[in-house]
């Protein structure tokens, strides 16, 4: 049975994933992590509770849940809680609703996700709007330093996006679940107003914003002060991608500069972001993430980190 009841966790025990950044799905032989057998997830899951971990985050750019069959689905979640692991939430990327090739297949799985996060037990699902790397984008050192895709200044295509994710949120909603919608450059969830706005417009309790602030920050280009976004943001807050960069800007020419960053050490003040949003009412889970090095034990220490902020907050809260 999911708990839904977050409220009742104290800082030792609150769920905070390891996201699955750091492995790909394609095994680079024509193979991709579909096809390992169970003892194959198991070495990458176990490798997740040995850094530390209790909650993982599979994200489907490493697995994709949904597109088990259910034998395959139930030997997966044996793995995962022989290594000692639980699934707070699933994250999807790079499979919007409203891509102009494939939207349609995107909302259809999107409803098989949310019934997949359900029956595992999962208590929310994290969705985008943001679209494929390009080609160029994919052979970049850090890809947010390319131009991507770009969600259209379209009135009629907007709305098709409310509405796809409202349909979404709905059928979450009657399973007891929470959408978090990815914030990502330019993406309709590219900025805090605008993020704001579209779950104003999808109005729907259980639909709510991951702040995905690190998705901003790390851009090349002039971005809104972290804080500022928090302020707007965390009335909205849901599950949470928390991750940080270093970067530099010259006030004098424009130009900005970013690379990945331990949370604490970034620009970001997470211990201010947190206590935020928790003032604010968030109450959900956290995925820490890390591009770059050994992402893992960046998370790891990032985990470490985290817990020692919710300590101090969930004293005030």
């Amino acid at each position: 049975m999911r708990d839904t009841t977050i409220r009742r966790y104290n800082p030792e025990t609150w769920p905070i994933a390891s996201a699955m950044i750091h492995r790909k799905n394609d095994l680079g032989n024509g193979r991709t992590v579909q096809d390992q057998s169970a003892d194959e997830w198991g070495v990458a899951l176990a490798e997740v509770a040995a850094a530390g971990f209790a909650h993982v985050d599979p994200f489907d750019s490493w697995i994709r849940l949904a597109d088990l069959e259910r034998s395959r689905l139930d030997e997966f979640m044996a793995v995962t809680r022989d290594v000692g692991l639980s699934i707070p939430a699933i994250s999807t990327a790079r499979r919007s609703v409203i891509d102009p090739e494939r939207g349609d297949e995107f909302l259809e799985y999107g409803h098989r996700v949310i019934d997949t996060a359900a029956e595992i037990g999962a208590g929310a699902v994290s969705f985008g709007l943001f679209g494929p790397l390009t080609q160029v984008q994919q052979q970049a050192l850090w890809f947010w330093t390319v131009q991507g895709v770009v969600n259209p200044n379209d009135r009629d295509v907007y709305d098709k996006a409310v509405a796809r994710i409202a349909e979404l949120g709905r059928h979450a909603g009657e399973l007891g679940l929470e959408i978090s919608l990815e914030m990502y450059e330019d993406t309709y969830l590219g900025t805090a107003d605008g993020a704001v706005r579209f779950a104003t417009d999808v109005d729907l309790p259980n639909v709510k914003v991951n702040c995905d602030l690190g998705n901003l920050v790390r851009l090349h280009r002039p971005v809104e002060d972290w804080r500022t976004m928090m302020e707007k943001l965390a009335p909205f807050a849901g599950y949470w991608h928390a991750k940080n960069y270093y970067r530099m800007e010259d006030h004098g020419t424009g130009m900005a500069m970013s690379s990945p960053a331990p949370l604490e050490f970034g620009v970001i003040n997470w211990r201010e972001a947190v206590r935020m949003a928790f003032q604010a009412g968030f109450r959900s889970a956290f995925a820490l993430e890390h591009y770059g090095g050994d992402g893992l034990s960046v998370c790891a220490t990032n985990l470490t980190y985290l817990r020692k902020i919710l300590r101090a907050t969930m004293v005030t809260s």
